[in-house]
């Protein structure tokens, strides 16, 4: 990808959101590592992520309910690992670098401590360079379905032991494996995450049943 020269704020129109600026230094390359997250440290109300091609795609801040229920993931994410205590959780601002180079933020993420341990200080500084071991995406009312299912395939492609697309508008979990077919469950109360989190069954209904 060519270096971006322009010193002053962009401004792009979304059909949902009218006029917004991202602010861009010069020189900046977003094919660099380090330009690309200080692009993203630069504009941090946006979720930012970049494709394996180099294609950006910046999301808006989410809508209340959308928000309440990444709240509810992280917060269920969190009380399992905080009783267990195998690995780290991250929520949806975390940026991971994949394989192919793509750097993707899902809605949840759990790594494990083993893994963890193989990266260095400075691998740690910044975007992590690894996909973690599960990861949960939620259908928002922005999203188009099969973007968020190409993007579940890439992350069970690049490491991802157990992924979960939550669709709460038809109520539906589509539960992603390496080298399996996505299995979908319609309207469960719970989603067992075991083997690869023990002990982890997400409370799905109360999360399809948020209301404000």
């Amino acid at each position: 990808m060519a270096a971006l020269t322009q010193s002053d704020p962009l401004l792009l129109r979304f059909p949902f959101a009218g006029d917004t600026q991202l602010r861009l230094r010069p020189r900046l390359d977003m094919a660099a590592a380090a330009d690309f997250f200080q692009f993203c440290q630069d504009n941090s109300e946006f979720r930012i992520e970049r494709s394996a091609t180099g294609e950006l795609t910046i999301e808006m801040p989410t809508k209340s309910l959308t928000s309440k229920r990444n709240a509810l993931l992280t917060t269920f994410l969190g009380m399992w690992n905080l009783q267990n205590g195998l690995g780290t959780n991250f929520e949806s601002s975390g940026g991971f670098v994949l394989p192919n180079g793509a750097v993707r933020s899902p809605d949840a993420a759990w790594i494990s401590h083993e893994r963890l341990a193989t990266l260095t200080p400075e691998q740690r500084d910044g975007f992590l360079p690894l996909a973690p071991d599960f990861i949960i995406e939620l259908h928002s009312e922005t999203d188009r379905l099969p973007a968020l299912q190409e993007k579940m395939a890439e992350w069970c492609e690049s490491g991802v032991r157990l992924g979960l697309l939550l669709d709460p508008t038809t109520r539906t979990v589509h539960v992603y494996r390496q080298s399996t077919e996505p299995l979908v469950l319609t309207d469960p109360e719970t989603t067992d995450c075991a083997p690869e989190l023990p002990g982890f069954t997400l409370n799905t209904r109360l999360i399809f049943d948020v209301t404000l």
